[in-house]
């Protein structure tokens, strides 16, 4: 970490008026930690973690311990009518079981005689139990059960938005070393354009080459100019989009100067850093995120269908309390003192209820169907970005070869045109296959890099 904060503040800062000359190398593997600690949307997919933590929270609020109580109270022409006070406590339990206490202090000339009790207040304590609403699955323990699980799929869900984020950030920067090794390749050819020319002109003016030489080599050089110019234009936006990637850890961006370059040892860093994973890309499968989430899905589908088939049942609630006037003494509380309640409730057609359960099950069918499709097309699809990569790989070994061979061709002829026995028509011929050729392989490499780059994105494991 030291080390990332270090390169970041030489980035911002470091490159003053008196070491304009200097240059820095942004490592790959530096790039990729940046990215990963700094980046904004890597750290708002860290909120999703969060969100599930507190939806888990919530869900667990709906067993905490509640305390209530009430005051009524009514007086007419100086008669009182009525005087109505409770309080209590209620622990509700996991499986529909509700623990209670409760206190009663009522009074009054016209007071129902139902709530008439003891000159020091009434006493109760006891239980609720919803019988089917509790014991099998109730809102409470789906809304927990569901909680819980979405609390583990956030994480894979953060993995995949981390994915996204890295690569993106990582295409950045493929794009940024092509455009640089593109750049390199004109400007090499810019110098000798300018050189041969003025070779030419010098040659001409002694006598000893016709003046279209002169027409010649100033063509070439102008074509080479362009050429540079708009690699010049290609660098300068991909370095830009490079900026986007690069922050410090207070969130403040920083931007790629023209004293940083690429990576010179870019696929040989690639290889230490992804090889070990790639190869077990596809027996790993099962544990692809967007596969985890899937699942999780299906667990949350599995939980909402057994909450709506436990509709089907009849609600019955039942209530039982013991009561006192003297809390204290226990030991003597009289069992014939007591409240008791049984309430039964069910719909005769049952249609809503059949209704939630069929669309549960359907949303399960859906989410399960989903899962298969997406395990298949993920290994389908790892499989031919394997093959792919191997494809490439052989192709850049043969296009390295190709382009060491115009590399030897245009040595050569440059040799041969300056002892006499070539043209310079044939020297630019020589030239513009070579450059034709390299950036075939600069174009190579990035699709290369680009295709590790998306089977790292498609297992997440960057």
């Amino acid at each position: 970490m030291r080390k990332l904060i270090f390169f970041l503040m030489t980035l911002t800062f470091a490159f003053s008026s008196a070491q304009e000359q200097d240059s820095l190398q942004l490592e790959f593997g530096e790039y990729m930690a940046i990215v990963k600690n700094f980046h904004p949307l890597v750290k708002q997919a860290g909120l999703v973690v969060d969100e599930g933590e507190f939806k888990l929270m919530k869900a667990r609020g709906a067993f905490d311990p509640k305390i209530a109580g009430g005051f009524s109270n009514k007086e007419f022409k100086g008669t009182e009518y009525y005087s109505l006070f409770d309080a209590a406590f209620k622990i509700p339990t996991y499986y529909g079981l509700e623990f209670n206490a409760k206190f009663e202090d009522n009074g009054g000339y016209y007071l129902n005689p139902q709530n008439t009790v003891p000159e020091d207040g009434l006493f109760s304590a006891g239980v609720n139990l919803d019988i089917t609403n509790g014991l099998w699955m109730s809102e409470r323990m789906a809304s927990l059960k569901q909680a819980k699980i979405y609390r583990e799929q956030t994480k894979a869900k953060r993995d995949i938005a981390v994915a996204n984020v890295i690569y993106n950030a990582v295409n950045a920067y493929f794009e940024w070393y092509a455009t640089y090794q593109e750049l390199e390749l004109y400007e090499r050819f810019l110098d000798n354009a300018e050189f041969r020319l003025e070779s030419v002109k010098t040659s001409f003016r002694a006598g000893d080459m016709p003046a279209v030489d002169t027409l010649e080599a100033n063509t070439n050089y102008r074509n080479r100019k362009i050429q540079y110019q708009q690699a010049q234009l290609d660098y300068t936006k991909s370095s830009l989009n490079l900026s986007n990637y690069l922050w410090t850890d207070n969130d403040v961006p920083v931007e790629i100067t023209e004293n940083v370059f690429p990576d010179e040892e870019l696929f040989q860093e690639v290889d230490q850093l992804w090889i070990p994973n790639e190869l077990n890309a596809l027996e790993d499968v099962e544990n692809n995120p967007k596969i985890r989430s899937l699942e999780y899905d299906l667990d949350i589908r599995r939980v909402e269908r057994d909450l709506m088939g436990n509709k089907l049942l009849p609600n019955i609630d039942l209530t039982y309390n013991f009561l006192t006037s003297e809390p204290r003494e226990w030991r003597g509380l009289n069992t014939a003192d007591y409240k008791f309640g049984l309430k039964l409730e069910l719909p005769i057609f049952l249609r809503k209820e059949r209704g939630n359960l069929q669309l549960a099950k359907v949303a399960l069918e859906n989410t399960r169907f989903e899962l298969i499709s997406a395990s298949r097309e993920i290994e389908n699809k790892i499989q031919a970005l394997q093959t792919e990569i191997a494809s490439f790989r052989e192709q850049l070994v043969e296009m390295n070869e190709l382009v060491d061979n115009y590399d030897d061709l245009v040595s050569a002829e440059v040799r041969l045109f300056q002892l006499g026995d070539s043209s310079l028509f044939l020297v630019n011929n020589r030239e513009n296959s070579f450059i034709s050729a390299k950036l075939k392989e600069i174009s190579l490499q990035k699709k290369y890099l680009k295709s590790r780059a998306e089977l790292k994105k498609i297992t997440a494991n960057f």
